[in-house]
């Protein structure tokens, strides 16, 4: 059962450490150029093969209207959205803190908007 035991462990580090989760937004570090902003974790969880990245969609205070901002109504976000072609990835040493979860819809809503810009439809079934 080596696959299992490499599964556990690299589930057992993340929470152990505190690694960021798929769905919340963190206080991360984008240099000294973009600050320290909120963002949305959304990519999964790497294992202990991949390279320790997460997938960030960051939230700005600066928005145009574009199809690709999406508003998100938190008590722990000010006003913004978030910018789906603002999309990056991060070693977990850039994630400052937890500032909140986002709900399911929420989420959804973001997912929605970078797969619009990524050009990628949903299989009719998955469709809302």
């Amino acid at each position: 059962m080596p696959h299992l035991r490499q599964r556990l462990s690299a589930r057992w580090t993340r929470r152990r450490r505190g690694v960021p989760e798929r769905g919340e937004v963190w206080q991360v570090d984008f240099g000294t150029v973009a600050k320290v902003r909120p963002a949305l974790v959304i990519s999964v969880h790497y294992a202990d093969a991949d390279r320790a990245l997460i997938g960030v969609i960051p939230h700005t205070t600066s928005t145009r209207g574009s199809q690709f901002e999406v508003v998100v109504g938190a008590g722990f976000l000010g006003e913004g959205a978030f910018l789906a072609q603002g999309i990056q990835a991060f070693p977990p040493k850039y994630f400052m803190r937890r500032l909140g979860v986002l709900t399911p819809a929420q989420l959804q809503s973001v997912e929605d908007a970078l797969l619009r810009w990524l050009g990628v439809t949903k299989p009719k079934e998955q469709r809302s």
